[in-house]
């Protein structure tokens, strides 16, 4: 706390300084003109090459595997250690393997389905719950962390044992619903804390001036939410797609997602880095249009500006 204070009253201090009290400042204090010695930069920059190094290190360790990954879908050979060539052989083999497109198919049916289900359904709850009273949001809150926090297993069993009570037989539907369920909490959690950020006023305002509460949800509050949104669905697709534990214990016979049809191999098959390869690719595509877009409109935004006055 006293570093804190003495820190702004030093920047105080220095924002009333004129140039000549600088310069009277710096040839007393040799340094920088924070008043800082010397000695300091060095370990300065010591810490800036550590933190450099370290965050270097940390990238490699996340991205080295799809790395990895990516280039032995292109090996001509059978080995996962040594590449002989290049070759789109496991891409063949993917598209000639119908199980595994089954399976492919089966997978982004269940994640697009659990993610627009989920998206509307959370985003909805979120709304409802900011406006709702402290102690009943709270409460649901906390109730909404549950699915998050609990082990995978515990929430597939309990899916499980629900569906086994009201007698609905496992099978596609029985799927879809366990991903809706723990898609849905996430996507709560990511709408949230930008709903908090929302003058309340301007909705009021919207209906003050004539608009219908859907005019003022579509036309004020959703604009303002969309990236929160946009990141909820993100997250609700990736979990529903990366999911097998859930997806394990609620599917029916013959029903295989990307993960059980994995597991259930008898020996590894390349063409299942070829499959992931696939998959990577789709994802920076999406995740770039997803950045680029909104830069591309401000950019049309900004060219347009000076034409219209």
């Amino acid at each position: 706390m006293g570093l804190g204070n003495a820190s702004g009253k030093r920047l105080a201090g220095l924002t009333l300084m004129n140039q000549s009290e600088l310069e009277t400042a710096s040839k007393k204090h040799p340094g920088d003109i924070s008043g800082e010695p010397m000695q300091k930069k060095p370990a300065k920059r010591v810490s800036r090459v550590f933190s450099s190094v370290y965050l270097v290190l940390i990238l490699l360790f996340i991205y080295l595997p799809i790395v990895y990954l990516l280039l032995f879908s292109f090996n001509e050979g059978k080995s996962q250690t040594n590449f002989v060539g290049f070759s789109l052989r496991w891409y063949e083999s993917l598209f000639k393997d119908r199980t595994m497109l089954e399976s492919i198919y089966v997978t982004l049916i269940v994640a697009v389905i659990s993610t627009v289900v989920s998206t509307v359904v959370g985003t909805i709850s979120a709304i409802g719950l900011s406006k709702a009273r402290r102690l009943i949001r709270s409460v649901v809150l906390e109730i909404n962390n549950l699915p998050v926090l609990n082990p995978d297993i515990v929430t597939a069993i309990g899916l499980m044992l629900l569906f086994m009570s009201i007698k609905l037989q496992p099978g596609m539907l029985t799927l879809i619903l366990s991903h809706i369920s723990f898609c849905t909490p996430f996507v709560i959690l990511s709408v949230m804390p930008k709903l908090r950020q929302l003058d309340d006023n301007v909705a009021e305002a919207a209906l003050d001036l004539g608009a219908t509460p859907w005019k003022a949800l579509t036309k004020v509050i959703i604009p303002q939410i969309y990236p929160a949104i946009l990141t909820g669905a993100l997250l609700a697709f990736s979990m529903s797609l990366d999911d097998f534990v859930v997806s394990y214990f609620n599917a029916g016979p013959g029903i295989n997602t990307i993960s059980m049809y994995v597991e259930s191999m008898k020996r590894y098959n390349l063409s299942v880095n070829a499959m992931a390869t696939l998959f990577v690719v789709v994802v920076a595509l999406i995740l770039l249009l997803t950045n680029l877009v909104p830069i591309i409109k401000d950019k049309k935004a900004q060219k347009e500006e000076p034409q219209n006055v």
